[in-house]
């Protein structure tokens, strides 16, 4: 894939069609090469933050050509928002991903799951953040904490505050140099300011908190960010929507619990709504599993599933498309 005359770097921002690469030395604007941008079949393949790319350097190497991603150890992506049946690549070759909830306004298990799902989907190891505990009480902290776990949630969770810096010692325990990390949440949950924290200066960007202690969103793209020690962190805007697509090994991985139920079941396609011997109904019934953590699980997997066959159509439609343009331009050649 890589040819002698090419480097490889690090793609650490992305806005439209423009980029930016890290090398040893610096950060520099990039673009793609026009060979490699028409012979991309779909956009998950065009590069994203965190990507390994290789690159020709110009202009007295202030400037780069992108000609080749390397594949992908593990991934971010959801559903594109909006009515498009379409994938969205967040970020690439990420080692852990923060998923970060305000213990306030922001405190939602079924977002959580969501973010879970998505991390599980593109093998990434998550840990929950719960920020902002200088907001709520010791107890109110402690519900919070036996609401996940409740919830069948087994995920390591870390509760800190960039106000008082408590559990910032055990957070910085997780960063191992030379690995990279990924801050997941929506807008105003404290993302910036707690790389702001690590780094011990506001070099990002962020706005004073709401009356309420909620946060302002102003990341306004997804960018890699290289700390002490060569510690990295993707920052990400935070997403109003958060769709999945394909994702039905990510929805049995965040589920496992009820995965495992299901190995007892009478049918080896039972569909966990009806049947007769169904052990994720009996679990139900029984009060082993709650029926908050069974509702999310059917959505999560029937939303992937529905958009999957919606995709797996528009992708058929549109190589019948190219197949045709293909055998209509032969034809004029003729």
């Amino acid at each position: 894939m890589r040819q002698e005359d090419q480097d490889i770097a690090r793609v650490s921002a992305v806005d439209r069609n423009s980029y930016v690469i890290r090398n040893e030395q610096s950060e520099i604007p990039a673009e793609l090469a026009g060979k490699f941008y028409f012979r991309v079949e779909s956009s998950v393949n065009l590069p994203c933050v965190g990507d390994w790319v290789t690159v020709q350097y110009h202009n007295d190497g202030t400037s780069a050509i992108i000609h080749g991603v390397f594949p992908r150890k593990t991934f971010l992506r959801r559903k594109r928002a909006g009515v498009e049946v379409d994938y969205q690549m967040i970020a690439a070759n990420i080692d852990i991903a923060f998923i970060v909830q305000s213990c306030h306004f922001d405190f939602n298990l079924h977002r959580l799951n969501r973010y879970l799902v998505m991390a599980a989907d593109g093998h990434i190891e998550p840990i929950v953040i719960l920020a902002k505990t200088d907001l709520i009480s010791h107890n109110e902290l402690q519900q919070k904490l036996a609401a996940i776990r409740q919830a069948g949630i087994t995920t390591r969770v870390i509760a800190l505050s960039n106000i008082t810096g408590s559990g910032f010692d055990e957070f910085r325990q997780v960063l191992i140099p030379g690995r990279t990390y990924c801050l997941l949440g929506s807008s105003g949950v404290g993302k910036t300011t707690l790389i702001n924290h690590l780094i011990g200066r506001d070099d990002l960007d962020t706005k004073a908190v709401s009356e309420t202690g909620e946060g302002t969103h102003t990341t306004a793209r997804r960018q890699l960010i290289v700390l002490d020690k060569s510690v990295m962190f993707i920052d990400t805007p935070g997403m109003r929507e958060l769709g999945l697509l394909g994702a039905s090994e990510g929805v049995n991985k965040g589920f496992e619990d009820i995965i495992e139920l299901s190995m007892a079941c009478r049918y080896t396609d039972c569909s966990h709504t009806q049947e007769s011997g169904c052990a994720v109904l009996t679990a139900i019934t029984n009060g082993e599993l709650s029926e908050d953590r069974y509702s999310s699980y059917l959505k999560l997997r029937k939303e992937s599933e529905y958009y999957e066959m919606s995709y797996l159509d528009k992708r058929k439609k549109d190589r019948a498309f190219g197949r045709f343009i293909k055998t209509a331009k032969k034809n004029m050649r003729l």
